[in-house]
């Protein structure tokens, strides 16, 4: 069997979630600590790192980050250990579902030697016009 990959998202509530891409923002803020570097690191704009980030630390009663201002030393930002816990509890989760998911299918399932489909955003396609015989019908 091929190498299985697992990518999901945790809702603790309904306004409160947990996923790939606010762990990859929260593990580069601990690593450059700067939202802006994890930002470009990401190549996403600062503004939806700061909306992620803001996110983050709206949605659970203890903050992920702490911001501080620029000035002589410049700014940066920092995780709290509530953010740290976080990065690990969800990085040990994704080892232990990735680690069962090897084993979770039958042994031929192996995807096919064939080149991908392209892949078509669901927001771009273009509403289905009905029949000429159905729309003059009414």
């Amino acid at each position: 069997m091929a190498d299985v990959s697992v990518t999901f998202r945790v809702d603790f509530g309904p306004n409160c979630a947990l996923g790939p891409g606010k762990i990859a923002l929260l593990e580069n803020i601990a690593s450059t600590g700067s939202l802006s570097e994890a930002a470009r690191r990401l190549k996403m704009s600062y503004r939806r790192a700061w909306l992620l980030l803001e996110d983050l630390n709206t949605s659970f009663q203890q903050s992920v980050a702490q911001m501080s201002v620029g000035g002589r030393g410049g700014g940066g930002a920092s995780l709290t250990r509530f953010g740290t816990e976080l990065i690990h509890s969800y990085r040990a989760l994704e080892a232990h579902v990735r680690k069962r998911a090897q084993s979770a299918f039958p042994s031929d399932a192996v995807p096919a030697d064939r080149p991908p489909r392209p892949h078509r955003s669901l927001a771009k396609r273009r509403p289905r016009r009905l029949k000429e015989s159905r729309r003059h019908a009414r």
